[in-house]
């Protein structure tokens, strides 16, 4: 029997596609090669940022708007706990173009905001040392994490209980025809974030660049609460061209810091995913300045994962060329996570109502050298 859509990848883009499309009437096989949320995935681990603020790119501060409501009703439905609303710092300087492109956004969005001068934040969050004068603060309260690997688990849960066929399978790479597939599908989406340029090596190996991105937890003081929701928030310094941004003590993990810049290159198949010691170094030096408290903090947890950015940070959700069957959804890495719903909201109204496409979400508008501009 031929299934209507078969989605492979069953990540946060893969499993809210399987569920939208399902929704709007059709039948889909979900599959994964290793399953949902798996360990080398670009949807595993613990925990992933919803945030609004994206500087100008009031597309993605709307998109992540009406995914937190999506997550948050899934959540209610299943009775799982799996959003905090540990409200999302933004460490910014003034001057700074992209800070004050996003303080625009968030009002023009209606989105709930608070502006906090560097006094401000020092008081409010005592534990983190705040230098500079240029500084403040852009909190946003409403906002805050995912536990993403039982976020996803429940995403695919909720689409098997609607009808959705889950199967563990293997789509063998490269993908170079679609009649050959193991599997009996008029429409196929590939939502495989870095496996995507293996399947399509031709099309998007030098269109989707998977890197090596490495993630530390870090162990607060025995009793001390100063490290943990409520009293401290999930954090990002844009001021810092590295890029760090950390998470509180959730669940007894850990204080979570990670610097947001594209790693080297990485095969998400057979990358070492051990994180090197220069990392930890880096990571200490850091804590010694900002959460001096954190210095000498015990590593507890470290985890390389990989982004899959396009060349310039924009989705890739498009047809794929030679292929009118097939779609392609990638490009998440680094910011995607979040915006699972909305994604599959908008390639369900492609698919199923011919509707048009978003110009910054084409192949076409993918180039083969980065160069980032969405943070």
């Amino acid at each position: 029997m031929t299934t209507d859509v078969a989605v492979i990848g069953a990540g946060s883009f893969g499993g809210w596609i399987a569920l939208h499309l399902r929704r709007a009437g059709l039948s889909v096989l979900l599959i994964d090669a290793w399953g949902p949320a798996h360990s080398r995935a670009s949807s595993g681990g613990e925990s992933r940022i919803i945030r609004m603020g994206y500087g100008a790119d009031e597309i993605y501060t709307r998109m992540a708007r009406r995914s937190l409501a999506a997550w948050q009703e899934l959540f209610r439905k299943t009775r799982q706990p799996l959003f905090q609303g540990t409200g999302v710092l933004w460490i910014g300087r003034h001057g700074d173009s992209y800070c004050e492109a996003t303080c625009r956004t968030l009002e023009r969005t209606g989105v709930p905001v608070e502006i906090l001068p560097a006094a401000e934040m020092s008081a409010r969050y005592p534990q983190m040392r705040i230098e500079d004068e240029r500084s403040f603060g852009i909190f946003e309260p409403e906002s805050g994490a995912l536990m993403a690997r039982r976020a996803i688990a429940a995403v695919v849960e909720a689409a098997i209980s609607e009808g959705v066929e889950y199967r563990c399978a293997v789509v063998e790479a490269p993908v170079r025809n679609i009649d050959a597939l193991p599997i009996a599908a008029g429409t196929f989406v590939f939502a495989c974030g870095a496996w995507l340029p293996k399947l399509f090596p031709d099309l998007l190996g030098r269109r989707i660049f998977p890197t090596r991105q490495e993630v530390l937890f870090f162990a607060p003081p025995a009793g001390d609460t100063r490290f943990s929701p409520p009293c401290l928030p999930i954090w990002l310094d844009f001021g810092d061209p590295r890029g760090p941004y950390g998470f509180p003590d959730l669940e007894g993990r850990g204080v979570k810091l990670a610097f947001d810049r594209h790693g080297a290159p990485f095969d998400p198949d057979f990358g070492d995913r051990t994180v090197g010691a220069a990392s930890v170094a880096e990571a200490r030096a850091f804590l010694t300045g900002r959460f001096p408290d954190l210095r000498d903090a015990p590593l507890t947890e470290s985890r390389v994962c990989q982004y899959e950015n396009t060349s310039n940070g924009d989705f890739l959700i498009d047809r794929h060329p030679e292929f009118d069957n097939v779609w392609l959804a990638g490009g998440g890495s680094g910011h995607g996570f979040k915006h699972g719903p909305a994604i599959g909201e908008y390639l369900v109204a492609r698919i199923v109502n011919g509707a048009v496409g978003e110009p910054r979400f084409s192949l076409a508008s993918k180039a083969e050298e980065q160069k980032r501009m969405v943070w």
